[in-house]
Formats: C-alpha cells, structure tokens, sequence
C-alpha cells in the first residue's frame, strides 16, 4: 500500500463509492468530497497526493467548464498537488485544455480499473518529482548561501580603500572581465567576492580556483571536467569549476602562474564562453562572470613572453590595483582594533585593548605582509596575552632593518637569529618568556640556537 492521501471529487455517489472501494486497497488514504463548493474550505488540501476531480457537477451540463474552474482552484491552494480529471464526454480540446491548466492527466468515464490505477499511479510519481524538485531547489539556494557566505569583511576607511571600493562597485553592475592585482595579502579575493555580492549575480554561486595550486596535467579536468573513463582515476562523470560557476561568477586567482600551454586552453574557454570535458567531444556552453587575480607584473611577464598578450587583453578589460597596507596608514588600527576584537572574542579574552606605544609601533611598521600579516600578528598577539593591556612587546615585527637589508639577500638562517635576538633581548635573556614570543617551546629554542652558533 503507498503511503499517500487521495481525495476524490463527484456529485455522483456511486461514483465516490466505487473508486473509494477501488483506491482504498492502494493507498493509505481515500477521502470523497460530493459537493464541489467543499473545495474552498476544505482543511489542508496541499496535504493530498492526488485529487480525482469531475468536469460536470449540474445536471445536463457536459461543457466541462465547471471542472476547469474548480481545478483552478485547487491549484491556488495546492498548486504542486496533482489533479487527474474525470467526465463522461471525452473530448481531446477539453482534454488539451485541462492539461495546459495544469492537470496531470484525464480518465474517462466509465473508467477501466487497470488504466485508471495505472493513471492515478502516474500522478503519484509526478507529485513525487515535483516534491524533489523543490527539495533540491531548496538545497541548492541553501547551498549557494554557504558557498557565497563571506566571514570576512573589507574593513577602513582610508582614501586609497574607498576609492577601490567606488570603482569595484560601479564595475559590478557590469558583466566584464575584471583583473584585480595587489600584494600578496591586500585581499584580492574579498574585492572579488564584493563585485560578486554586489553584481547582478549576487544570487548565484561564487567559485573560487587557485590556478598555482592546480598540476598542469590536471588543469583541464579541474576546470573544464571530464567524462567517465577519460584517465585512468576518471571512474565517474565530472563537471568543471567552469560549469560548477554557471550562471554566477568565477575567479581565477594566481593568474600569472598558468604555463603557456594552459594560458593557450584558458583563452578558448574565455573567448568561446564554450568548454570540452576532457575524453568528450561535446561543447557546453558557459554563463559566467570572469574575475581573475594576481600579484605578478603580467605587463612585464608578456615583455618576456611568459604570458599571452591576447589572454592578458580578455581578462583586462577592468583592471583594480588594490593598495597595499603601508599606503593605508589610517586604516591599521581600524583593523588591529577589528581583528582584536574578533580573536579576543574567539579566545575568550574580550576586554583586550592596545596601549598607545604599541599602536604607534603598529603605525610605525611597514607591513610587507599587508592585512594578512596583521591578521595573524594581532592573533598571536592575543592567544599569548597575560593582561588586558598589550604593549610592544606584545607584537612580535619583522625587524625594518632586516626587511629592508641593501647587503645582499638575507638567509632564512639569519632572519631567525635576528628573531631570536630581539625576542631575548626583549625578554632580558629570559629563555621561557622569549620562546613563549616566539611560539615555540623552551627546548626547541635552545637548539635553535645550538644549531645558530654551530
């Protein structure tokens, strides 16, 4: 027996007995109504599976446009329940036009028991469908929501931050390539994420790829898919990051480090908005906003035939230079006082503040890591805290003497001896308090050293 609810609609009794004693055996719940009119009051009808409805209900009328009515108005109330229609005068235009109504199908009176089954059975699996449908249409947005779901935030309000941000929003209303370059670590992905957000787009999906992350021999199949049996590991059918992004936007980070071959496949799929799964020979046509980052002279790396000018000019058609953070002097405590508060509240240190010597130091300092390295150095700074104060010392910096050495190139070696010597120095040659800085143990410090001096 299936699990599913049946109302049947006739002014005829007979009828409504005869197809309750048929339906009762094959579906768990059987409910007759004989008075049409019941129909707009009738409690929760989008709970029915199926409703069987008659097209004629006054006597000596066979027009049909009585069931025509009624089955619109069980589509306002329940529009995904499916409606089979029932008459003793067949015809194929009232058949036509109960379908373009939306009916899921006709039956004729006097009806064959295996046929109307096989018909009501067939309306069963069309309510089913339509259910999953809506199940992954929900899954879908919801899914789009996480994958679009940005955590992280554009935060200041310097001159150079604003006036990327007034120009990355005019150029999202549009649909063109848009290249954004940039230091590493001055968020290049956040700008990219708030023209998605801010385009027309904004409702579909953002697909981000890190093109220096991607083997050549498997650039093709990341980003254009594959079909079952392509390769050897092709054990089932895939779609790339470029069907995955249709519709929506995708962005293309690290750019500058694609080969030439590569750069030669990204231009066709650019230019023809066509791509070919690798082992099919089916073009898939592509919607998609293009995005594409890096932090790579590309201008310079065309001069030296590193990069393709035409592949350059497709991507370039806007080009966004963010600033890095040493040209956004206003914005570094906005976002030290930013990133404190969301680390004091990850850490369960919330009432952390930075003393004016430190924020000077802050100030001071020239950020070759940009907002990723502040990140990461207002983190550190909190998990080791002790107070509620942070001072200098708190603030573990490269030194500028060190990051800026005219002597020649500086060894990891020596950076780390300089690391260490200002740590002990900071600490009066205190081991514990200099490798808790450092955030590494005690032990690993004194070989560090060992190893230094040796």
């Amino acid at each position: 027996m299936t699990d599913a609810k049946v109302l049947v609609v006739d002014d005829n009794k007979s009828v409504l007995s005869a197809l309750e004693i048929l339906l009762q055996f094959e579906y768990k719940s059987v409910e007759t109504v004989f008075n049409p009119n019941q129909i707009s009051s009738f409690p929760n009808l989008d709970s029915f599976d199926i409703i069987l409805l008659d097209m004629n209900f006054s006597a000596g009328v066979n027009t049909g446009n009585e069931g025509l009515f009624w089955l619109r108005e069980i589509k306002k109330k329940a529009p995904n329940t499916s409606v089979v229609m029932m008459t003793a005068y067949g015809a194929v235009d009232l058949a036509v036009e109960a379908l373009k109504e939306g009916a899921a199908d006709f039956i004729l009176k006097p009806w064959n028991n295996d046929k109307l089954l096989a018909t009501v059975k067939s309306a069963y699996e069309l309510r089913k469908s339509r259910q999953e449908i809506r199940s992954l249409q929900k899954k879908e947005s919801g899914l789009k929501q996480v994958i679009n779901e940005d955590k992280n935030y554009i935060i200041g309000n310097s001159k150079a931050l604003n006036s990327i941000l007034n120009l990355t929003r005019k150029v999202a209303k549009t649909d063109v390539n848009v290249l954004i370059t940039g230091e590493n670590g001055t968020g290049k992905e956040l700008i990219a994420r708030e023209l998605h957000r801010t385009s027309k787009r904004k409702d579909e999906v953002f697909i981000g790829v890190d093109m220096g992350s991607i083997s050549e021999n498997l650039f093709e199949s990341e980003l254009f898919g594959h079909v079952k049996g392509s390769f050897t590991d092709a054990k089932n059918d895939r779609i790339g990051k470029f069907e995955a992004a249709n519709k929506g936007t995708l962005f293309l980070d690290e750019i500058g480090n694609l080969s030439l071959q590569t750069q030669a496949k990204l231009l066709s799929a650019i230019q023809n908005r066509t791509i070919v799964r690798v082992g099919s020979n089916k073009t898939v046509p592509v919607d998609i906003r293009l995005i594409c980052a890096t932090n790579c002279n590309l201008e310079q790396m065309v001069a030296d035939g590193l990069f393709r000018e035409d592949l350059l000019y497709r991507i370039n058609t806007i080009h966004l230079e963010i600033p890095p953070l040493r040209d956004r002097d206003e914005d570094v405590l906005i976002l030290s006082d930013f990133y404190l508060k969301r680390f004091g509240n990850k850490y369960d240190k919330p009432n952390l503040r930075i003393n004016n010597a430190a924020q000077e130091k802050l100030m001071r300092y020239a950020w070759p890591g940009n907002v990723r390295e502040l990140h990461h150095i207002i983190e550190r700074a909190v998990i080791l805290s002790e107070g509620s104060i942070l001072k200098p010392e708190d603030f573990l910096l490269i030194s500028k003497n060190v990051a800026s050495l005219n002597m020649g190139p500086t060894t990891l070696d020596e950076m780390e001896k300089e690391m260490i010597s200002r740590a002990l120095e900071q600490h009066d040659g205190n081991y514990s308090a200099a490798a808790e800085q450092l955030g590494v143990s005690r032990q690993t410090l004194y070989n560090k050293m060992k190893k230094l001096k040796s």
